[in-house]
């Protein structure tokens, strides 16, 4: 008797470690970031370490095929980022989804996608970001690139592609590339083709059939991913920003249910950020403003809907929302908080860190655990509190790493990563 009690109770005890080992490997699996900004767009993480260089807290890093302005984004143990390199013979740029292991930082496949016919030529502000600047989108059973002038991608977990479709091949009067990243509404994609057809266009997730395309000249030059807000009914709405008006679209037929006017003129790069009802924008040519909309509404809201509006604003990065703050650096290397209920800018202040010239930020911030880590093309990492008050808490740095890194970080149980030009980098604590 008490032989078989003690198996009895062997076998609780395994079992209640099974079970525990179950839990901690869900809870371990538990956080994903699996579009641009993370889930919702919201960019915001639960823990990230505060410092790390070449000797501190550096888990792993691995060498890309070649470089991007592209988002990683991560599902499990898996992280994918895009980049981009010269094709063979003078072909122009074939694009590259890469898929990392985020254990280890081991590569576990590599797909090369060209474009199937001519694309802009590498230069002028083109050169600043080039033809890998839209973050991948996934749900865990399938991952989307979209690519510019070669398409949307669809691939299984495995690397294996499922389908390929066009959504144009044409340029902007700038000839500045893409810029949007894809996200997931329902059953469908959501891509801002603005570049490459003046068009927003719904895509069935698992075909790549195109389920609706709303076309408008006014979508040149808006390069911000599109939002996606939830009503008090239950129903949903896309919006965008473009040159000079906010749009609300019906996601089931990509329709016009409303637009508000707004003073945001020329291109317009920052993507929307929603709170609930709220919708926040940023952008223009030279920073030239802000606003809060409330969405919903139908037809011209523009003396309705328009919560405050603002002069302060970002010019390419898109601000970060938290605890009723905005934040954000601009692109001469200044720090902004804002009020979120009023658009008040709290404080503006020069980042004596940030030393190069151009446009020394891309990325947009990201916010975890009370902090603001905001990611400069040439500069390493500035952690700022996600607080109305300015302290600059760690300038982290990869000595040896001079490309540009203008990619958003991913973050995920308490670890981040952060791509540049050259590698993709783990960073977590190590004791």
């Amino acid at each position: 008797m008490k032989i078989r009690e003690m198996k009895i109770g062997d076998q609780i005890a395994a079992g209640l470690a099974a079970a525990c080992l179950l839990m901690v490997a869900a809870a371990a699996t538990a956080e994903d970031w699996p579009q641009f900004r993370g889930p919702g767009g919201r960019a915001a993480g639960t823990s990230a370490p505060v410092e790390w260089g070449n000797s501190q807290n550096l888990l792993w890093k691995t060498a890309l095929p070649g470089g991007g302005s592209s988002s990683p984004i991560v599902h499990g143990d898996a992280v994918f980022v895009t980049c981009w390199s010269e094709g063979a013979g003078g072909q122009g740029p074939t694009r590259h989804l890469v898929k990392i292991d985020r254990k280890d930082g081991a590569v576990a496949w590599q797909r090369d996608i060209a474009a199937p016919g001519p694309d802009d030529p590498y230069a002028g502000y083109l050169t600043e970001h080039g033809y890998a600047s839209n973050t991948p989108v996934t749900d865990g059973e399938m991952v989307w690139a979209f690519l510019g002038k070669a398409g949307v991608v669809a691939f299984d977990m495995e690397g294996q592609e499922i389908w390929r479709t066009g959504v144009g091949s044409e340029s902007s009067n700038r000839r500045w590339g893409s810029g949007a990243s894809l996200i997931l509404q329902g059953e469908h994609l959501i891509c801002n083709a603005s570049e490459e057809s003046q068009s927003i266009r719904a895509l069935d997730k698992r075909t790549g059939k195109e389920v609706w395309k709303a076309e408008a000249a006014a979508l040149e030059l808006a390069y911000g991913t599109p939002g996606v807000v939830t009503l008090p009914d239950g129903s949903a709405e896309i919006v965008v920003a473009v040159p000079g008006e906010l749009w609300g679209l019906d996601p089931g037929t990509g329709k016009l249910r409303w637009h508000t006017e707004m003073g945001l003129t020329g291109n317009v790069s920052p993507s929307v950020i929603v709170d609930g009802e709220t919708v926040y924008v940023f952008g223009g040519f030279r920073s030239s403003g802000s606003l809060a909309v409330r969405a919903g509404g139908r037809g011209d809201v523009s003396k309705t809907h328009v919560l405050w509006t603002s002069r302060t604003s970002s010019y390419v990065a898109t601000p970060v929302l938290h605890d009723g703050h905005l934040f954000w650096i601009d692109d001469k290397g200044l720090a902004f908080c804002s009020d979120a209920k009023t658009g008040a800018e709290i404080y503006k202040e020069r980042v004596r860190e940030i030393t190069s010239g151009g446009r020394p930020v891309y990325a947009s911030p990201v916010v975890a655990d009370g902090k603001v880590y905001v990611v400069t093309r040439y500069d390493g990492t500035i952690v700022l509190p996600a607080a109305p008050r300015y302290e600059v808490l760690a300038h982290n740095v990869f000595e040896g790493d001079d490309s540009d890194a203008s990619g958003t970080p991913a973050l995920v149980d308490g670890r981040i990563y952060l791509r540049s030009g050259k590698f993709l980098y783990a960073i977590g604590s190590t004791e």
